[in-house]
């Protein structure tokens, strides 16, 4: 069975939303891009809410050149929507109703790991669902303060078990620890 694995950035006080606009870090060079690519290249498709997904196609779609943008370009790609009724970015499937039902489904198909980004509402009804096998936390070495209760971390799921399964340490401070989720604990 294919797993689902969830790559989020996350700040120390626990921040998840709008990272594009977050204080910048001492560039790690090539290890930052080597990370992702690692892990996009083990998956061949990518699950997405609306917003990431609007997001995401923002700034990939109709781009190329690098093997991150090539290879995003070309998985299938799923997005969780109840009001998006056609997409533009290749490769793209909707998923209206019986999201957990149809995330299923995906999930037993042969095929490589399924990657999906962020911690919103798509995380958290993967992880009621027992749908979510890995969290990667990209833990950033910064507050952000006054961050409104949606854009935490801790308000979107039930209690769950996790198990550190790696942790990693980029030169510029952020630490990736990834846990596996111990469902029906």
């Amino acid at each position: 069975m294919r797993r689902i694995i969830n790559s989020t950035y996350v700040s120390l006080d626990g921040v998840v939303t709008n990272p594009q606009h977050w204080p910048s870090l001492p560039d790690p060079g090539d290890e930052k891009a080597t990370i992702q690519q690692e892990l996009i290249e083990q998956c061949d498709a990518v699950l997405l809410g609306k917003d990431t997904y609007l997001g995401f196609a923002g700034v990939w779609q109709g781009h190329s050149g690098d093997a991150f943008t090539d290879r995003i370009n070309t998985m299938q790609k799923y997005v969780v929507s109840t009001t998006l009724r056609e997409t533009t970015w290749d490769n793209t499937a909707i998923i209206a109703n019986d999201v957990a039902a149809g995330i299923a489904r995906i999930k037993v198909q042969p095929g490589k790991d399924i990657l999906t980004y962020g911690f919103g509402r798509l995380a958290g009804t993967l992880m009621e669902n027992g749908l979510l096998d890995e969290i990667r936390l990209w833990i950033h070495p910064f507050f952000l303060g006054n961050a409104p209760e949606a854009g935490l971390l801790i308000h979107h799921t039930d209690a769950a078990r996790l198990r550190l399964s790696g942790s990693r340490t980029m030169a510029n401070g952020t630490v990736i620890h990834s846990y596996a989720v111990e469902n029906g604990s």
